[in-house]
């Protein structure tokens, strides 16, 4: 099921739609009357490769300028 959404109605919803989308819907996006994208969920058949999960290396994660100081 497709929905069409404006963009700023999903500026101010973004949590709601994310998990609309998390629960299979799918949303065109417009801006004035025209398209500007498609949200759909992810295809669980698309190949997926964590590179790295650092909530394994502290609980909550990695403070991006910690992240950042290392590059």
């Amino acid at each position: 099921m497709r929905q069409i959404i404006g963009l700023k109605e999903l500026r101010e919803n973004v949590g709601m739609y994310a998990d609309k989308v998390k629960r299979g819907m799918s949303f065109v996006v417009v801006r004035r009357s025209k398209p500007l994208f498609k949200i759909t969920p992810i295809d669980d058949e698309e190949n997926w490769e964590t590179v790295i999960d650092f909530t394994k290396m502290r609980k909550g994660g990695v403070p991006i300028k910690d992240i950042l100081s290392h590059l």
